[in-house]
């Protein structure tokens, strides 16, 4: 369904959630050569999956994958939120010059990336077929 949009909307959504991703993780650490890094790896990431996709068994086309990448970097993003305070906390501490041995990620957030970008990619997959 979504995948039989033109491809100027598809691009502007994966547009969109990429400038979405990357504020919120500027907002959050406040690292701004971070954000600039993330930003180039979510575009290399965009152009691998329609690379990957076109390579695949069951040729998935550049308007699927599109679907496929904004919705998993809004599911990223969603994902994400619950554990904003400890990103904030980490990026405080690593501009005073902090260091730690070990970043600790409590479970509890995983389970919340884990579970919107599984949820969000299942969608994705039943909106572009």
């Amino acid at each position: 369904m979504l995948a039989q949009l033109p491809l100027p909307h598809l691009l502007l959504m994966a547009a969109f959630s990429t400038v979405v991703f990357c504020c919120a993780m500027d907002r959050w650490t406040k690292t701004h050569k971070l954000t600039a890094v993330l930003f180039v790896l979510c575009i290399g990431g965009c152009l691998g999956m329609v690379a990957v996709g076109r390579l695949q068994y069951q040729h998935w086309n550049a308007r699927q994958m599109l679907v496929l990448y904004s919705f998993a970097l809004t599911g990223l993003t969603v994902g994400l939120f619950p554990s904003r305070k400890l990103f904030m906390k980490y990026g405080d501490e690593w501009r005073r010059g902090v260091k730690r041995d070990t970043y600790e990620y409590p479970a509890r957030y995983q389970a919340a990336l884990y579970v919107s970008v599984i949820v969000m990619c299942f969608l994705a997959f039943v909106l572009s077929t």
